[in-house]
């Protein structure tokens, strides 16, 4: 099968296609035909530093969307032929940049319908990070007040669009030509990252949830007491943890997780129609590079493995 492998670490010019050995599945383990591989931070930070895979060789990519094609030893919950898509084991277990790849089946799910193959592989790392972040960490209920930063980015523009589904008032931080973006996905505020003081007369926040890395010690006198503040880089955290603490305000730092639980309220907000992935631009397999090294618009970017698909 062919995949994109990358040899040595480096910028995007290291990653090219290679010929290599099909794997099997085995016990416990599906084998997807991949139709669409989703492109995340993480995978260029672990194409250039090896933060999660380690030394070379290696195959990127975790988000994965695309058909059984073969189970292991004591698989029930999918057949040759079934849709599924899911976040293949993080930060372990990546190489959904390829034509086929083995998965955990309890990492995936069955793709929805309303939800083409490219889309689906742009949900599972933004979506779950989001869900957890949102859901999971801060508990959020109707009526809380969160800060979303980087609110049309990958990560982002669905927390916009989990929180706005929960009920909560949104306050999206964004790019001067996104206001009218974050505000279409559901922020009731928009606020431009370049203005000066961007987060002075906020007003009282329940949750602040930084996808960017830049916000979190400012951001900490503008939460209540008892409120939370999430980042998606804990190591920007720095001084806030303890600011957080003086306030009595949880600080939390969050690596996303495999998690098929959560996936499936994603696909219940998708078919609920409140939750869609916003697709930046896709590329085919072969030019992975080229996809990691040119800047994207709003939303996700998307390996398309079999174009004839969607």
């Amino acid at each position: 099968m062919r995949a994109i492998v990358q040899d040595e670490l480096g910028g995007p010019e290291v990653l090219h296609v290679a010929e290599v050995e099909r794997p099997t599945p085995s016990l416990g383990r599906v084998l997807v035909r991949v139709h669409a591989a989703g492109v995340n931070p993480a995978d260029e930070m672990n194409r250039r530093t090896g933060t999660f895979s380690g030394v070379p060789p290696f195959t990127l990519g975790w988000d994965v969307s695309g058909v059984v094609e073969a189970v292991g030893p004591g698989v029930t919950l999918y057949r040759p032929g079934d849709e599924v898509f899911g976040l293949l084991p993080f930060p372990s277990g990546s190489g959904a940049y390829a034509e086929y790849v083995v998965a955990p089946t309890r990492v995936l799910v069955p793709k929805p319908a309303s939800l083409s193959h490219v889309q689906a592989a742009a949900l599972p790392l933004a979506g779950l990070t989001a869900w957890q972040a949102l859901a999971e960490t801060a508990r959020l209920t109707s009526g809380d007040r969160v800060l979303i930063t980087g609110a049309t980015g990958g990560v982002g523009h669905l927390a916009v669009q989990i929180a706005a589904a929960a009920g909560a008032e949104v306050v999206g931080l964004a790019s001067t030509e996104n206001l009218d973006l974050a505000r279409d996905l559901g922020a009731t505020t928009v606020l431009d990252y370049r203005g000066d003081d961007v987060l002075a007369g906020l007003g009282e926040l329940d949750v602040v949830f930084d996808t960017v890395g830049r916000y979190a010690a400012e951001a900490v006198p503008t939460i209540r007491s008892g409120g939370t503040l999430i980042s998606t880089l804990p190591q920007t955290l720095g001084d806030a943890v303890q600011k957080g603490a003086e306030h009595g305000i949880r600080v939390a730092g969050l690596f996303v997780e495999s998690d098929r639980l959560g996936l499936n309220a994603l696909v219940d907000l998708v078919e609920a129609g409140r939750l869609r992935p916003l697709i930046a631009a896709t590329y085919p397999l072969d030019e992975a590079a080229a996809a990691h090294a040119e800047p994207h618009g709003p939303g996700k970017v998307v390996l398309v493995v079999r174009p004839t698909v969607d």
